[in-house]
């Protein structure tokens, strides 16, 4: 177990943020969350102005401590912010908490093609059917907590996020079968395509890629548009730049912005604002649903 204290993290705001889909809270102790990334997974629970891992300091800094760019100081983000943007002053207010993530390529390419014309709630299913229907069943450490409220690990199952080549080689009838609906199809195009080393010499050109490049990239492939290669641009590839317009964030503009959100104020970093915005959109003045709990 490892404690450590961060600034400007909240990982219920994070899991309701749209960016990631296999971060959830335990049914039974809606104070832990479950956190799957790839072949990762570890659990988390705040406690004061700390937050408790169920990793050695060793793991946590080898892998998650990058994962929640612990790196990067957001406080300085949120100073930037134009004083009478009053819309993204509420909205960074509301969502202090979220923090882009720095996730796996490949998991984020295949979550944002699922991502097409669907809700959270749905792309949560799906992802979660994805990982149990074809990804390793791994063995990882959690939390319970005990009788007088403090943490002790225990041993817990779960699924590792599927590679490529184990979604080439469900094809098109399996994958039919999983609620992906039209998706199924980008969804096997793209884990062929990544089962071979062109694929996979084209993964790794995209790693190194500056944003316009990446983007370019990506909207080549079969099944990828403008909002789906900028957000993963954003999520996965961390161009923090890039700006995903989705219905929402149209919304937001079309109402607050109709001279168009500044980018050029807030070049190089626009990606983290919209963040903040989007969460505040689909979360303020409405009803929370229920994260998915395991």
């Amino acid at each position: 177990m490892y404690r450590i204290e961060i600034k400007d993290m909240d990982l219920e705001q994070i899991a309701r943020s749209g960016q990631c889909f296999r971060m959830n809270k335990r049914k039974e102790q809606n104070d832990i969350f479950t956190i799957a990334a790839g072949e990762n997974y570890v659990e988390a629970s705040k406690e004061g102005e700390s937050f408790a891992f169920s990793c050695s300091e060793a793991e946590f800094h080898g892998f998650w401590a990058e994962y929640f760019d612990l790196g990067t100081n957001y406080g300085n983000y949120k100073n930037q912010v134009a004083s009478d943007d009053a819309y993204l002053k509420e909205a960074m207010k509301w969502g202090w908490g979220v923090r882009i993530l720095k996730q796996d390529l490949w998991e984020m390419i295949l979550t944002f093609l699922v991502s097409q014309n669907n809700n959270i709630a749905r792309i949560r299913k799906s992802v979660e059917t994805l990982c149990t229907e074809l990804g390793e069943k791994k063995s990882g450490t959690g939390f319970v907590c005990s009788s007088d409220g403090s943490l002790r690990e225990t041993e817990r199952m779960y699924y590792a996020f599927p590679k490529p080549e184990a979604v080439k080689e469900a094809g098109l009838l399996l994958l039919s079968g999983l609620g992906l609906g039209y998706r199924d199809k980008y969804v096997l195009s793209m884990g062929e395509f990544l089962s071979d080393e062109k694929g996979q010499a084209w993964l790794r050109e995209l790693k190194t890629a500056e944003y316009e490049t990446a983007h370019k990239m990506l909207t080549d492939q079969y099944g990828i548009g403008k909002k789906v290669a900028d957000c993963i641009c954003l999520f996965g590839l961390h161009h923090v730049g890039a700006f995903p317009i989705d219905t929402h964030v149209k919304q937001i503009l079309e109402s607050y912005y109709p001279k168009g959100f500044p980018l050029e104020r807030y070049q190089g970093y626009a990606g983290i604002l919209q963040q903040y915005m989007f969460y505040y959109k689909v979360n303020n003045m409405a009803k929370k649903e229920p994260l998915s709990s395991i």
